[in-house]
């Protein structure tokens, strides 16, 4: 890195804190609301698990194509910045139709531009905090608040007007958050002669075990994240209890981040993604059975693990398998295989067998995935202690 960038670390963490905290912001609205808008619109199950599946499908396709771009040439920054503008332009097309085939159309393309922007923020912020990159749940922590403001604060919202108004404030959310990213800075890293080479990493068994884990654990996630407010509101709750829920779940989730070079100091990576596995298995199977508001409430503390712990210990887990020359890439891999394929696969399932099943049953379906997920990853593990690989 440059010399100057190491000097200004202090304003680049806070220009980082910024994008986290409207990323986030935004996603506290879109994640709990825009699939309800559209279940207000009278699309069927299987519409809305279409509809949040294609945005998948773009996050499996696009964030590796352009984490290659931007490794392969070093146009991180400029990529960066291009996505964050041309995705604000095309949400504005949301306000101009209801139809579900035109909403199809508009979320393919903005999914394109919209799903390279995570990925490419977690790398500039691994190398931006260098060595003390267990503390990255610290900058991380600042999208948990975003988070949590927005989902106490818009049920309210929304129940004092309609839920119309989520389209607006993503736009204005997005419009803050592309003005800001040219803030970040040109962080560039000294190329080898050959990089392809370098891309193998993710080819190895340790690291295709992984994913592979990890999208199982995203999986499990389709019935939650795709269908949890409408969970809700069938059992009769409101929105400002659905939005509580939410935030309950990111101050959870927060508390966890800001902690997590404590926690990694005294426990493993890898022992923190099994167990992650596991909780996310109990949380699961215990909404099939929750229909009590502390119940409910309760069971959302565990997002700490099924999300916070898992999270932060997926990322830098990725970061240590892959070089200097290939951080964006790893990191879009990562993304596109857990919120892309992951996520995509679970929003069909669930889309699909949503009138069918019911998301009770879901929910237990969810808990299986969730185990079997953990149970390959702790064999793997061990496979690579008795191979002297860990």
């Amino acid at each position: 890195m440059d010399k100057d960038f190491n000097k200004s670390i202090k304003p680049v963490k806070f220009v980082l804190g910024s994008q986290y905290f409207l990323y986030f912001g935004v996603m506290g609205i879109f994640l709990p609301y825009f699939n309800l808008y559209c279940y207000h619109l009278d699309f069927s199950g299987f519409q809305i698990g279409v509809l949040s599946a294609i945005r998948s499908f773009a996050l499996v396709l696009c964030p590796p194509i352009w984490g290659f771009m931007a490794d392969r040439f070093q146009t991180r920054r400029l990529i960066y910045i291009f996505c964050n503008f041309i995705s604000t332009v095309i949400w504005v097309f949301y306000f101009f139709t209801t139809d579900f085939w035109a909403m199809l159309v508009i979320s393919g393309f903005y999914g394109i531009f919209y799903t390279p922007i995570i990925s490419f923020l977690e790398a500039f912020t691994m190398d931006v905090l260098g060595k003390e990159k267990k503390s990255y749940g610290r900058i991380r922590a600042w999208g948990s608040i975003a988070f949590i403001v927005v989902v106490i604060t818009l049920g309210k919202i929304i129940d004092l007007y309609s839920i119309e108004i989520i389209l607006i404030l993503i736009f204005a959310g997005s419009m803050f958050q592309a003005g800001i990213s040219l803030k970040i800075p040109n962080i560039t890293i000294t190329k080898e002669k050959s990089f392809t080479p370098k891309v193998r990493v993710l080819l190895k068994r340790r690291a295709i075990v992984f994913l592979f884990c990890a999208f199982l654990m995203l999986v499990s996630h389709g019935t939650y994240y795709g269908f949890y407010s409408i969970h809700l509101e069938n059992l009769g709750y409101g929105n400002t209890f659905i939005g509580i829920c939410w935030a309950l779940a990111s101050i959870a989730e927060i508390l966890v981040m800001i902690k997590s070079d404590i926690i990694f100091k005294h426990f493993s990576i890898d022992n923190v993604l099994v167990f992650s596995f596991m909780v996310a298995t109990l949380r699961w199977f215990a909404l099939f059975f929750a229909t009590n508001p502390v119940a409910i409430l309760f069971l959302q503390i565990f997002h700490a693990v099924t999300y916070g712990t898992f999270h932060v210990a997926s990322i830098l887990y990725i970061d240590s398998l892959t070089t200097d020359e290939t951080k964006t890439l790893g990191q879009a891999v990562n993304n596109a295989t857990t919120y892309g394929l992951g996520l995509m696969v679970g929003f069909f399932f669930n889309g699909y067998l949503f009138e069918t099943m019911g998301l009770f049953r879901l929910f237990m379906i969810s808990s299986f995935i969730a185990l079997g997920g953990g149970v390959l990853l702790k064999c793997s593990q061990i496979m690579d202690r008795r191979a002297g690989l860990s």
